[in-house]
């Protein structure tokens, strides 16, 4: 079967369909084959984007505090850019609960 002209995959659609797994049901029933399935490709294809089930993991937990807004710093006295920061970071935590055993487990400091 020939590929198609336009990639069914991107990073991105990866990200966003395992992150709706994992909010729907949580991280114990979050698998590759799984993600695939919802996709609507093999399980193969994506590894064409990431190298393992951690990897997208990590793509999602990124994906999550990216959400947290760190514009207040340098813009506002510390306390008030560290409470609005605090709440940024609870309402993208409590968008996505799914994520936190995960994120609690990784490292500490993430890209975003």
């Amino acid at each position: 079967m020939p590929r198609p002209r336009q990639a069914l995959l991107s990073r991105q659609r990866i990200v966003d369909a395992a992150t709706a797994l994992i909010d729907a049901d949580g991280l114990e029933a979050f698998s590759t084959r799984r993600l695939a399935a919802e996709l609507g490709v093999r399980g193969p294809s994506l590894y064409n984007h990431f190298a393992t089930k951690d990897e997208i993991l990590d793509a999602v937990a990124d994906s999550v505090t990216a959400q947290v807004d760190v514009s207040f710093f340098g813009r506002l006295d510390w306390r008030e850019a560290l409470r609005r920061w605090g709440h940024s970071y609870r309402a993208a935590l409590a968008a996505h609960p799914n994520i936190v055993p995960y994120l609690a487990r990784g490292p500490g400091r993430r890209p975003a």
